[in-house]
């Protein structure tokens, strides 16, 4: 299946204002689904005007309480751990007898890559169900965004399971945040039928698809510097897709009720800070 092609193509039609056609395919959704409207910002169906607007939906003010505690690192979405732990000898868990590369994963850099060595990853699923903006997990300063060109696979667990290498095939967007605890990288990974990854500070930024790595360097003081709190939302999907958290060696530990299956909710305990 051409999968960027077919992708695009269900993004043009999500991005489409089709009136009562739209407000149709979001109640089939939605019913497919089990979406609870209640928590929603606007209930309503017939509110969205695409169904980019309804998948990206705002959620009711204090629907998703924020731990603001200093020394708790939050999950940043909802959705369902995939894998986590260790970074071991570069390495990332993707599934029963399959690891990935951490320098794959975010673009081939060893500079990038050393100061996560040794240091802990989460993986987190976001279903066709959940909410799909995402937030920060700890208050941070962008310093770089890396893009990185790749397939469209399905990223849910089956997927998972029998395609080796899979997030560092796909084409992901990474970006590097200057933190208490050192850098950390989310990585918005794409996925089959993805129609776009966005961060708030640079729009969409994909589609569209590129062949070549290319990386933004960002100023960490001054008043251009782009500086989020924790809670804050530094990026959305149009369709599901996955983020992976990274961080440091002895920079924080992840509590102990955190597994892979865990539902996650933004804004919920993930981790503590080390002191």
């Amino acid at each position: 299946m051409p999968k960027h092609f077919v992708s695009r193509m269900v993004g043009k039609l999500a991005a489409a204002k089709a009136g009562a056609l739209t407000t149709i395919l979001i109640k089939l959704f939605i019913k497919q689904y089990k979406i609870d409207m209640n928590e929603a910002q606007y209930s309503d169906p017939a509110h969205y005007k695409t169904f980019n607007e309804f998948f990206t939906r705002p959620l009711k003010e204090g629907v998703r309480p924020l731990t603001t505690e200093d020394d708790i690192i939050t999950h940043p979405v909802d959705g369902a751990i995939s894998q986590l732990g260790p970074i071991v000898e570069g390495q990332l868990i993707q599934a029963k007898n399959h690891n990935y590369s951490l320098q794959a994963l975010l673009g081939g850099s060893e500079q990038d890559t050393a100061p996560f060595l040794g240091g802990d990853f989460a993986t987190i699923y976001l279903a066709p169900k959940d909410y799909h903006r995402i937030h920060m997990p700890i208050d941070g300063t962008l310093s770089k965004m890396i893009y990185v060109p790749g397939d469209l696979f399905s990223v849910n667990p089956l997927t998972a399971q029998n395609v080796p290498n899979l997030f560092a095939r796909n084409e992901r967007v990474v970006a590097i945040f200057e933190t208490e605890i050192g850098p950390l990288a989310m990585v918005l990974v794409g996925a089959t039928i993805v129609a776009s990854i966005e961060t708030i500070w640079a729009g969409t930024v994909t589609p569209p698809a590129g062949k070549d790595v290319f990386s933004w360097n960002y100023k960490t003081s001054g008043e251009n510097a782009i500086t989020l709190k924790k809670g804050e939302e530094m990026g959305r999907f149009k369709l599901g897709s996955t983020v992976i958290l990274a961080w440091g060696a002895n920079k924080a530990d992840i509590f102990d009720n955190q597994k892979p299956g865990t539902v996650t909710r933004m804004g919920t305990p993930f981790a503590k800070i080390d002191d």
